[in-house]
């Protein structure tokens, strides 16, 4: 059993798909106070920040796993959650028809392990429908999400092409995750 420090209902069910059991509580950790414009630098100190958050709300009865995803564009912007309706047109007008980079970084920490990973995984879309991208704004699934995209939901019929991981994309390696959760370190 680990704590999942984090309110993304994505992280939770790339969990449970995996079979990891799990408790789920995000800490208090306002991102904001980050400064960089470095996508891997910004995903590696937001996951820090909330790891040492959870550090001193919950202790570490459970592991903590902590994670924060952005995504890249080719001129290397950080699209990070949009805040708005109009901030989410906006992102996902630049990632139509381009390529992106959508970073994660997580942090698993027990008392005796320390797991860090920084992954990311590429996209090429195609040219978003103009209607599908409104209905897909006025639904709110953007809310919450990095770029606003969802790889598994209104993204995924644009992808042209992938290299990675889906789950990295979702926000969760998941694949480096479990095969260090198996080892039984924790």
């Amino acid at each position: 059993m680990i704590h999942l420090a984090s309110n993304s209902k994505s992280r939770a069910l790339l969990l449970e798909r995996v079979g990891i059991e799990f408790i789920q509580k995000a800490p208090r950790y306002n991102e904001e106070q980050i400064r960089t414009n470095v996508a891997k630098d910004f995903v590696y100190l937001a996951s820090k920040g909330k790891l040492l958050s959870a550090i001193e709300e919950f202790g570490l009865e459970l592991p903590l796993l902590t994670a924060d995803s952005v995504i890249s564009t080719l001129n290397g912007e950080i699209l990070r959650k949009p805040k708005s309706i109009d901030d989410a047109r906006r992102i996902l007008n630049l990632q139509s028809n381009s390529y992106i980079s959508i970073i994660s970084a997580m942090h698993l920490k027990s008392r005796e392990f320390y797991l860090v990973d920084i992954s990311a995984t590429y996209y090429k879309f195609s040219s978003f429908d103009r209607d599908d991208l409104e209905n897909y704004l006025e639904s709110g699934e953007w809310r919450g999400k990095a770029g606003g995209c969802m790889v598994e939901g209104f993204c995924k019929k644009y992808i042209e092409s992938v290299k990675g991981y889906e789950s990295t994309a979702m926000g969760l390696q998941v694949e480096i995750l479990s095969g260090w959760l198996k080892l039984g370190n924790f």
